[in-house]
């Protein structure tokens, strides 16, 4: 299991300062430029950054290097060579992973029986609108930097942030989180259960779900995740079951209070025997447990009422409304 070292520490790349090098045999990677601090790190000054790339390149094949950068001659946090070197590469983007703003866009959730809003997805967004940077990849970039711990836990804080003064005490919160980065679910996860607590909101309002790009390895680990938020007062859900890791038969076993059926059943769902009975299959063995149902990616009338007619109690998709910073109330559709 890896450590939770680098979440919310930031890693700079200054114009001009100093780079620092630390390894067991630090003489074979001086040059002249160079001063020794002590037998395992040396440090030279730079004027830009273009010297740091020819840093970079020179020492590119020093496998057991470790480098950083800092403003003052005084050694901040040292990371080893290669994640350095893909840091420095996306600095852009590393730089607004770890300073940038963001907000959580609302997208609505309804009860498939009563056409009422039952809650909202929240989903991370850049909130400046110059700042071409998708989600998908702000958390690309973060999984190969080793910063998707910082960015997962600054998504859950906006996502939290989120209700304040828009959604009403008992609308459900449907926010995104990835296992990967909760090392230890009883540490890790307090910066989340202090926001909570910071903003009043209440626990049970909030429903923490697996992020559907997550591999999960560790079943047991995943559980231990879930059953944490569980112990906090608040509800969990499986995202994108009946793709990948999230098979019909992890149900038994984690014990979510909801399950989100994968959209590529959903979509033209009226048109495919073989997908209704995936979902009428997903749909009793869910229910036989006392887990929540609920189908995304609704985009057609016809996928909503196939849905509703096999019992499925929530609905999420275009159909009923798109993200948006605003909170939106779903336009009322007759699915019967």
């Amino acid at each position: 299991m890896n450590s939770c070292i680098h979440c919310g520490i930031s890693f700079d790349f200054y114009e001009q300062g100093y780079i620092f090098i630390e390894s067991n045999k630090i003489s074979q990677h001086m040059t002249s430029e160079y001063q020794k601090m002590n037998d395992y790190i040396a440090f030279t000054p730079y004027s830009s950054l273009d010297m740091v790339q020819s840093e970079l390149e020179r020492l590119q094949y020093s496998t057991d290097l470790r480098m950083g950068l800092s403003r003052t001659m005084r050694p901040t946090r040292l990371i080893d060579l290669k994640t350095f070197e893909l840091r420095f590469n996306e600095k852009e983007t590393v730089n607004f992973i770890q300073h940038g703003q963001f907000v959580s866009y609302l997208q609505p959730i309804i009860s498939l029986n009563s056409n009422e809003l039952y809650g909202y997805e929240s989903l991370l967004r850049t909130k400046d609108p110059h700042t071409n940077l998708s989600p998908g990849k702000l958390f690309d970039v973060a999984t190969k930097t080793g910063l998707h711990s910082l960015l997962d836990q600054r998504a859950r804080e906006e996502a939290v942030k989120a209700r304040v003064g828009k959604v009403p005490a008992g609308t459900k919160s449907f926010i995104n989180f990835l296992p990967s980065t909760i090392y230890n679910p009883d540490f890790c996860l307090q910066h989340t259960f202090k926001i909570v607590e910071k903003y009043q909101v209440n626990p049970e309002d909030l429903v923490f779900e697996v992020v559907e790009t997550e591999k999960i390895e560790d079943v047991n680990h995943l559980k231990k995740v879930l059953d944490r938020y569980k112990k906090e007062g608040m509800k969990v859900a499986l995202d994108d079951v009946g793709s990948g890791f999230s098979t019909l038969d992890m149900l038994e076993l984690l014990r979510p209070d909801y399950v989100k059926i994968d959209r590529s059943y959903i979509s033209n769902c009226d048109q495919n025997q073989g997908k209704i009975d995936f979902l009428k299959e997903a749909n009793d063995r869910a229910h036989a447990l006392g887990i929540i149902t609920l189908a995304e990616g609704k985009e057609r009338i016809e996928e909503a009422q196939v849905c509703a007619s096999l019992g499925y109690d929530l609905g999420q998709g275009y159909l009923f409304g798109k993200p948006a910073e605003t909170v939106t109330i779903p336009e009322i559709i007759s699915i019967t």
